[in-house]
């Protein structure tokens, strides 16, 4: 049996969430940036609640559970959901397979979800897979309000992103404006692109089956591909992929990213239950088929 470290699952309390944290390709190199748990040079320092691969939303009850994480000022935290890891429920080495229970929780720790989540983790041929199903069951009732922060998110390593040229600036979903510096471009060379063909910042925003994310890395190229699943709320999601690093695809996003997509509201009774299922695959060179 092949013994080669994948990730790990950690829950530590300063990040409000569960998170998969390193991910590694098959022959060991990271695609994961390292801050804000352990940086490297030459790395953006920006969003520190982006890390690993992760899944929340940022308008469930009016609570942003995206954007929470150390830098939010305690004053400002009733305004921020967390997610409170519970317990692991089965390991099984022999499928790849972990089950664990987390739950939604306002600032008062009044819990909203319950979410079970499955990984299954494999390796075919130097390929590598994460898929991940989570199950959220109400405990009150619970709506999501479509908004861009979302759904299932990956920060990438440096050599993912796309060259900055100037500095960038985006918004959260608050409105705040992140400042994005330029960096060293050394060894930058990220490329997206979706199943409809389109490349680059032209993938955001837009509904596709997957998005794809290729660059290369210490001399290996390497293909990281979001798959959203057909039975999914409001398939195919829409891409919240940019250049800076963040690899995200968002069931829920609607108008928040395109003013002509469908409205997306989502209402939960107490005891009701939503489920997401996704694929992350990590490979080489990979084609569209």
């Amino acid at each position: 049996m092949d013994e080669k470290y994948f990730t790990s699952y950690i829950y530590p309390d300063d990040l409000e969430k569960q998170v998969l944290y390193p991910i590694v390709t098959a022959s060991g190199k990271e695609i994961t940036r390292g801050y804000p748990i352990h940086p490297r040079p030459f790395e953006r320092i920006d969003h520190p609640h982006h890390v690993g691969l992760w899944l929340n939303f940022g308008d469930v009850n009016g609570l942003d559970f995206w954007n929470n994480s150390f830098a939010i000022k305690p004053e400002e935290k009733h305004r921020y959901g967390s997610i409170k890891f519970r317990e692991i429920v089965k390991t099984d080495p022999k499928t790849g397979t972990l089950i664990t229970r987390s739950d939604w929780v306002n600032n008062d720790g009044e819990v909203l979800l319950h979410e079970k989540s499955t990984f299954v983790f494999s390796e075919e041929n130097g390929i590598r897979t994460i898929d991940r199903t989570t199950e959220l069951t109400a405990q009150r009732e619970v709506t999501f309000t479509e908004n861009k922060e979302g759904l299932l998110g990956l920060r990438m390593d440096r050599a993912f992103e796309e060259p900055a040229t100037e500095p960038g600036r985006f918004l959260d979903a608050n409105g705040n404006v992140t400042e994005v510096p330029v960096l060293n471009n050394e060894g930058v060379n990220g490329v997206y692109r979706n199943a409809e063909g389109l490349t680059g910042g032209d993938v955001w925003g837009k509904r596709s089956p997957w998005v794809a994310l290729r660059a290369e890395k210490e001399g290996e190229v390497i293909t990281v591909v979001m798959f959203d699943h057909p039975d999914n709320p409001y398939y195919p999601a829409w891409s919240h992929a940019r250049g800076y690093g963040l690899f995200a695809m968002n069931n829920l996003a609607g108008r928040a990213v395109d003013k002509d997509a469908p409205s997306v509201k989502i209402t939960l009774n107490e005891g009701e239950k939503i489920t997401f299922r996704h694929r992350v695959v990590i490979g080489g060179d990979l084609s569209d088929a």
